[in-house]
């Protein structure tokens, strides 16, 4: 992993827990903020994790990014999955280093983002997308990510069918999931997971049911609410906004039919 910034690196300008900035380095530019201008040259060469200041004297931490800064900074045309959503889906599924994933719908690409990186460097993750203009969104979002050479992006439906096979895990988060599981059973090897992401009880219902009829067992279904703290010494708190219902996520593993 690199240590230092180069020319064409992406950073993290960070200014407060409020205001961080993803950018691609490049020299001779800048980042215009309110609280002034940071020039890149002043940290082209530098460590990642070191200060600079803008022209009106104003600290910056320019950082690494991480994961979840290329998954809350997409370009986007719909409403991204939440971290603690991703977390589990990706946890459930059991995927690697080296895993085959089939996705759908891809959406801006936040949970495709994750999913690639997680199965790099040798696996592969097929996502499918019926609309185009998504389509290029989630591209300009995997490219800037670094990680679009293991995706492959199909404008396909996957109501249709999977034309993948042998596959470790199927991940989906479309308004119909039930359709896509016989497909599923399919595409997956023995044992392999499905994972899907629905935000009514009616989804996962019919979901659940048709995992039931099609063979899957270890079937489970969740919800995940995230409570922030505010943390100062004698007044903290949990925070009074939190992230509370964003859908319901279910897993299920394919049982072999004798």
């Amino acid at each position: 992993m690199k240590k230092r910034i180069a020319d064409g690196d992406n950073a993290l300008l960070y200014l407060n827990p409020r205001r961080t900035y993803l950018v691609r380095i490049e020299s001779g530019k800048s980042l215009h903020t309110h609280k002034g201008f940071v020039p890149y040259d002043s940290i082209i060469g530098k460590e990642y994790g070191t200060r600079t200041t803008s022209n009106l004297g104003v600290e910056f931490v320019a950082l690494r990014p991480s994961l979840k800064d290329f998954i809350f900074k997409t370009q986007r045309r719909t409403q991204i999955l939440y971290p603690k959503d991703i977390a589990l889906i990706v946890m459930f599924s059991g995927i690697g280093p080296g895993s085959k994933v089939v996705e759908a719908g891809t959406g801006a690409g936040a949970l495709t983002t994750a999913l690639a990186h997680y199965v790099k460097p040798t696996g592969r993750v097929y996502s499918y997308e019926i609309r185009e203009e998504f389509i290029k969104t989630a591209l300009k979002n995997l490219e800037k990510a670094s990680i679009a050479r293991l995706v492959e992006v199909k404008n396909e439906d996957i109501m249709r069918g999977i034309a993948e096979t042998n596959v470790d895990a199927v991940i989906l988060d479309l308004a119909t999931p039930w359709l896509v599981v016989p497909h599923a059973y399919s595409a997956l090897r023995g044992s392999g997971a499905i994972v899907s992401f629905s935000p009514t009880i009616d989804q996962i219902v019919k979901t659940v049911e048709a995992l039931r009829e099609s063979g899957f067992v270890d079937i489970e279904t969740i919800e995940t609410l995230l409570r922030g703290m505010q943390v100062e010494r004698g007044k903290t708190r949990p925070e009074t906004l939190m992230t509370g219902h964003t859908g319901y996520i279910t897993f299920a593993r394919k049982s072999l039919r004798e």
